[in-house]
């Protein structure tokens, strides 16, 4: 067995779906469409995806050193859905904030490899700074990206998380490549409500929910308030109309077991204080939302 499958025996035994090897260069392919992206403002207010794009395009840019990119998926579909009259939340804010979760994982991983290689320098990532993650993903061969741009996997779906271990020493592993399996289906670009997919692979963030919802930091404009369609906190419409998903199988994380204000009600929600909304979701990534726009988008579904 070589230490590339070693690594990877153990990351399935971490609970990783799937943990993948990529030798870290510059996305030369990326360049072009990363900037046309930019400039086109599909970014929104996020500004900081404007920032560092030579780190984002090179790893080696970013963590100077780095030979090879571990690249791992975690799962985190749940085993039930809310209820139905809930204010709605995706599905990956159901538990504790995958941030710390999935890092915790990837430590674990990395002491593995650091008994191979005592002397190694890494970096660890989940979501957390300038890397294209669904790109490295691609290339490892943990998926392909579909048409809604989320990494899919053949048998799996895409109701997982990505992380990545940045390492400064090369590790063989022999090419693994999913071919896209979205063939002449738009099923996730038909039911986008507010035509947020404009091309394939393609996101306008401006018209996201997701993106309303949780990154835009501004209060939201009448318009965009009109454009939530009962969502509180993400969306998950492009992940629940992807056949793909129907191979989806709950997780197998306890940290992940649902906070219980997921199925709250819009009385709930009305009702809580700022100071009980900060302890409730204190290690959910519902705190991210912030108070203030959490009343704002409550009071809007009850105006509708």
């Amino acid at each position: 067995m070589s230490f590339a499958q070693e690594i990877e025996k153990r990351a399935l035994e971490l609970g990783f779906l799937a943990c993948g090897f990529v030798a870290a260069r510059k996305l030369e392919e990326e360049e072009s469409n990363l900037h046309s992206w930019l400039n086109k403002g599909y970014q929104g207010t996020m500004g900081y995806l404007e920032r560092n794009v030579e780190k984002r395009l090179d790893p080696r840019n970013l963590v100077p050193g780095t030979q090879t990119i571990v690249c791992l998926a975690y799962n985190y579909f749940p085993q039930n859905s809310q209820k139905i009259e809930s204010p709605k939340i995706a599905k990956y804010a159901y538990g504790e904030d995958y941030h710390r979760v999935v890092k915790d994982r990837c430590f674990e991983l990395l002491q593995h490899i650091q008994n191979e290689y005592p002397n190694v320098k890494s970096r660890v990532f989940v979501d957390s700074a300038p890397v294209m993650e669904r790109q490295w993903a691609q290339l490892a061969g943990l998926g392909w990206i579909g048409k809604n741009s989320l990494l899919l996997r053949k048998g799996i779906g895409s109701f997982f998380f990505l992380a990545e271990i940045f390492l400064d020493v090369s590790i063989e592993a022999a090419p693994v490549i999913q071919s896209d399996h979205c063939g002449t289906c738009t099923r996730c670009i038909d039911a986008c409500p507010t035509q947020a997919i404009v091309q394939d692979q393609v996101i306008d963030a401006n018209k996201c929910i997701s993106y309303l919802s949780i990154e835009k930091s501004e209060p939201l404009e009448e318009t965009e308030l009109g454009m939530m369609h009962g969502w509180l906190f993400g969306c998950d419409i492009c992940q629940d109309v992807c056949p793909w998903n129907r191979f989806s199988e709950p997780h197998e994380e306890p940290r992940f077991e649902p906070n219980d204000a997921i199925n709250w009600g819009i009385k709930d929600w009305e009702k809580i204080q700022e100071t009980a909304f900060l302890e409730q979701f204190k290690t959910s990534p519902i705190s991210r939302m912030g108070f203030v726009k959490a009343q704002q988008l409550i009071q809007q579904m009850r105006k509708d």
